[in-house]
């Protein structure tokens, strides 16, 4: 019953910005800490951002430091990450993640991140 659907993926230059979209249905969301995770072609699935339940504390891969920013809105059920100065080995699937407080997790379905010029 546990849902999370990503949107705003797309195709974008070098250098532009995009944010994505997750929203969530089917459980307490704001207890819920949340996550951002992409997969490339050919490469392992990697995580990208964390963020807490309450939005307090947040952590980045040393790939996307200083250029992804991970937020949420716990009234609108939604969390987001907003990508800038896009390279062009951002280029992935970006995945949703939930995790409660028994550690049990649901994925939302992925949405297609292209930057090329």
């Amino acid at each position: 019953q546990a849902q999370l659907v990503e949107s705003g993926g797309g195709l974008v230059q070098p250098g532009g910005s995009l944010r994505l979209s997750c929203a969530a249905s089917g459980f307490t969301f704001s207890s819920y800490a949340m996550g951002w995770y992409r997969q490339a072609p050919g490469k392992e699935r990697e995580l990208v951002a964390t963020i807490n339940s309450a939005g307090g504390i947040t952590n980045y891969a040393v790939s996307v430091k200083g250029r992804f920013t991970i937020f949420r809105d716990n009234a609108k059920n939604s969390v987001y990450l907003q990508m800038n100065s896009l390279k062009s080995e951002d280029t992935a699937v970006y995945y949703c993640k939930a995790r409660g407080p028994m550690r049990n997790d649901y994925w939302g379905q992925g949405t297609q991140v292209t930057v090329s010029s």
